[in-house]
Formats: structure tokens, sequence, C-alpha cells
């Protein structure tokens, strides 16, 4: 039970502070009757119909975004006719960088032991 509390709070906590980079709306409207449909906000709606921010980033699906993330990846080099190898990490994209910005959380460099 209560790794599902985690795992749904961790989900939360990533929805809300990548908003920026998806297509959740920011500041929704504040609604005066709970039981009616949600609205979407202008600046939702212009997120949505142009998939881009007002800096011109395009926007993904938090699933997106997640397979987006995804794509950083280990790999293991080895030299020829030798027995050195290194394990190198994928260079990560801008909207990768501003994604781990945005939790304040560096993308690690290197592989640690």
């Amino acid at each position: 039970m209560l790794i599902c509390l985690l795992a749904c709070y961790l989900v939360w906590h990533l929805r809300k502070a990548w908003a920026p980079l998806t297509f959740t709306d920011e500041t929704p409207p504040a609604r005066d009757n709970p039981v009616a449909p949600a609205q979407r906000s202008a600046a939702a709606n212009a997120k949505a119909s142009t998939k881009h921010d007002a800096d011109g980033n395009p926007l993904r699906s938090f699933r997106g975004l997640l397979d987006h993330l995804g794509t950083l990846t280990r790999d293991r080099i080895r030299y020829h006719d030798t027995d050195i190898e290194i394990d190198k990490l994928t260079e990560p994209t801008p909207d990768q960088r501003r994604a781990f910005d945005l939790i304040d959380t560096t993308i690690p460099l290197t592989i640690a032991a």
C-alpha cells in the first residue's frame, strides 16, 4: 500500500513540475460549481493547438515525455584488441535537460560504480 501511495505522489509531483513541457493546463480557471464540466484556459488551448509553448519548444504528453526521457541510455564501449571498457551516457537533448532542471536534479555525466 505504501509503495502505491509513493508512486501516486511521485507521478503527481512530476506532472506538476513538468507541466511547462506537457499539454497540462498550468492555470486552470476556478470553478464555482464542482459538478460543472471543467473548462480549459486560453493558455492551455493555445498549447494544444500549436503543440508548442510560448518559446517555440515542442510539447508532449506526459507519457511522451517519459518515453523521450527514456532515450537517455548508457553505452558500454569496448576498445578493439584491449580489455578496456568505458561506460558512456548519451548526450541529453535540450528538452531532457529542461526536464531535469524543472525537478532540480542534475543529469549524471558519469556512472557511479
